[in-house]
């Protein structure tokens, strides 16, 4: 049985009239007849009551047009997704990040990609970069943010978002007054930072900033979290170096003050798989050049 078989029956079942349906569905009657017979061959049971001036549905016929119908809109519906799909106007798109992402490039590209493809079902999860690329070549992710450098050649790279690292002060600090801060005068401060194993190139990367301004870092206390580092300024445990967009969070107790001289830029990056052949990843990837490079 194939799905042709089920219009051609549908047609027949709703008017009743061989001729009428062969018309609908542009056929020959002759063809048609002879389909609606094969049908009923293979079902082993008929589906219609034929005399020379009158066609009605059996009892079998009229609960197998109910079924038939059902089955093609289904079939139907599936075809709909698996074009969409196609498209990249529908499915599942799985996001892992770093939490500055949030205050920096999201706001950008999600409510941009959600309006264009509003069928496209989002799933988002704060990761550390390991996990992140582990799940991005396993295919249980689809697209990664994390924070420069970082290597892996089974993966495509693209930087998408540059800006200065400033320092987090407790806003009644001594140099919080200050419109500008040198990285050799928080020699004496508390540093407080993520551990290496979440960000490696990352954490790797702001101590060579600090070692090459003069500046021996004194790390006491660490935390995966963007949101824990900020609470933990503002509650007098120390100081931190962090990328610009966290003076977003608007954190009360805390102030974000810009470097002099200015440090090198802290860099996030778009990471997927280029072996992966969804149009969801192709589309999010080329709108996110579009949208987050032409802005910078």
């Amino acid at each position: 049985m194939e799905l042709r078989h089920l219009r051609y029956f549908i047609a027949v079942g709703e008017t009743l009239h061989f001729g009428r349906a062969a018309e609908r569905l542009g056929i020959a009657q002759p063809p048609l007849s002879q389909q609606i017979r094969h049908l009923e061959e293979e079902l082993g049971v008929r589906l219609l009551q034929r005399t020379s001036r009158h066609v009605d549905l059996t009892d079998a016929g009229r609960l197998f047009l109910v079924e038939a119908r059902r089955t093609l809109a289904q079939a139907d519906r599936a075809a709909r997704i698996a074009r969409r799909t196609g498209r990249g106007k529908s499915g599942r798109l799985a996001i892992g990040y770093m939490a500055s992402a949030e205050l920096s490039v999201f706001p950008k590209i999600l409510p941009a990609f959600r309006k264009r493809h509003p069928g496209v079902q989002i799933a988002l999860q704060i990761l550390p970069p390991r996990e992140q690329f582990q799940r991005l070549r396993a295919g249980r992710l689809q697209i990664g943010f994390v924070r420069l450098p970082v290597t892996d050649r089974r993966l495509s790279i693209l930087p998408v978002f540059r800006e200065p690292l400033v320092a987090v002060l407790p806003e009644g600090h001594a140099l919080a007054g200050q419109r500008t801060l040198h990285l050799p005068g928080l020699g004496d401060e508390a540093l407080i930072l993520f551990p290496r194993q979440h960000a490696p190139g990352y954490y790797d990367f702001l101590m060579r900033i600090c070692r090459q301004s003069g500046l021996t870092p004194k790390v006491v206390h660490e935390s995966e979290k963007l949101q824990t580092i900020v609470s933990l300024v503002a509650m007098g445990r120390g100081v931190a170096l962090m990328p610009k967009c966290v003076a977003n969070l608007a954190r009360k107790g805390v102030v974000c003050r810009p470097l002099r001289p200015r440090a090198p830029d802290t860099e996030l990056a778009l990471v997927y798989d280029p072996t992966n052949q969804s149009d969801v990843v192709g589309v999010f990837v080329s709108l996110a050049k579009d949208i987050l490079l032409k802005s910078g």
